[in-house]
């Protein structure tokens, strides 16, 4: 009771909290995460795929981009289909001619825990989190108290970090859900692939050459257990106009959940010496897959900041790390919001809703046409 345990303490072994320890460490601070889960359950649990060129930098800048570099998917190019037609948007050659690096995120997470391991850091698996507080940075864990300098709370958007920092939330339910689908098919089209029909959305994003992600736009409150295997893959075919385009490449269906679009943006993310990152922070939708981006972006940030505070004695970095994160975090808002009015309209058809779905045809025509608006989208698309 009462133990300095380490100079920081991380609570979560996501993207955010390990790229976070790992840069201390390089940096030779001693630090340990705190992760509830096990060790196999967070090196399997597949999330995000689709990391910036901002995140490649990150990684690769700081030794920790060997498993992406050799196995990572370059994607430079997706395709939208509607009613009218369907066209591509080669966003390499648009806007900043950046790319995306597809690497699914539990390849990622254990790349990173070795890397963390072999640096000296220690984390604890199974580490039941029960109050983390910013102003005395203490943290109970398994009734035990521990004590830090520092603490960085990476333990997401339902852990008890963000909980323990008072502050303004600004919160938006986009009224939308996703099916979430996770297929053992190689991948249908070599873009990524978004489809607007009248029965909803539906998505394509490559993970592996074996694994593909879809996703399906289903009304609130549905249940996944309803949507048996083949029900999924006939309204994939529907929607992604496969009797135009040609068909899915079908396999058994691994994972099913659903997905409700939200979003959540606190006007502070520190107290004291606590400090959040990655959903933490903030939640965003995947509409245009920024949540991992976002927390590769604050992880560098904070661990910068506490680099300078523990080897400089100099807290400048720390004090505004907030007000440095928050303008990039709303940014990625605004244009989650601008994807996710692209990709959906209400259903029926009273005049609002038949108004805003021609709203949103407009958005997509001058997508097509506009080199001006494709260059914003580019540009917002990757960037972080």
């Amino acid at each position: 009771m009462g133990k300095i345990d380490a100079d920081v303490l991380i609570v979560g072994a996501g993207p955010a909290g390990l790229v976070l320890g790992n840069l201390l460490r390089a940096a030779g601070i001693d630090c340990v995460i705190l992760e509830r889960r096990s060790r196999e359950h967070v090196e399997n649990r597949a999330r995000a795929g689709f990391l910036a060129a901002n995140s490649v930098r990150v990684l690769t800048e700081n030794g920790l981009a060997e498993g992406l570099l050799e196995k990572g998917l370059r994607h430079d190019t997706c395709a939208f289909r509607n009613d009218q037609a369907e066209f591509e948007l080669k966003y390499s050659e648009l806007g900043n001619g950046e790319v995306h690096t597809v690497y699914p995120q539990q390849f990622l997470v254990t790349d990173l825990i070795a890397e963390f391991l072999a640096r000296g850091g220690e984390i604890r698996f199974g580490a039941e989190v029960s109050s983390v507080s910013g102003m005395d940075a203490t943290v109970i864990a398994d009734d035990l108290l521990l004590r830090a300098k520092y603490i960085a709370g990476c333990d997401g958007r339902r852990g008890i970090s963000l909980r323990s920092v008072p502050a303004r939330v600004f919160r938006r339910d986009h009224d939308v859900s996703w099916l979430a689908i996770l297929a053992e098919a190689p991948p249908s089209m070599s873009a990524i692939g978004y489809a607007i029909h009248e029965h909803g959305f539906a998505g394509h994003m490559a993970r592996t050459p074996t694994v593909t992600r879809y996703y399906l736009e289903l009304p609130r409150g549905e249940d996944p257990e309803n949507w048996g295997d083949d029900r999924i893959w006939d309204e994939l075919q529907l929607r992604m106009r496969a009797d135009r385009y040609g068909e899915l490449k079908r396999g058994a269906i691994i994972e099913r959940r659903i997905v409700d679009l939200a979003s959540r943006v606190m006007d502070t993310i520190q107290r004291g010496n606590l400090f959040l990152a990655g959903d933490a922070a903030s939640l965003i939708s995947p509409a245009a897959a920024k949540g991992a981006n976002l927390a590769l972006m604050e992880a560098e940030i904070l661990a910068h900041a506490l680099i300078d505070a523990l080897v400089e004695s100099d807290t400048t970095a720390l004090e505004r790390y907030s007000a440095d994160c928050l303008p990039r975090i709303w940014r990625a808002q605004e244009f989650s919001l601008w994807m996710i009015n692209l990709l959906h309209g209400p259903a029926g058809y009273d005049d609002e809703a038949v108004f805003q779905r021609a709203l949103r045809d407009a958005r997509l025509e001058s997508l097509r046409v506009s080199r001006a608006h494709q260059d914003f989208f580019a540009e917002n698309y990757v960037g972080i």
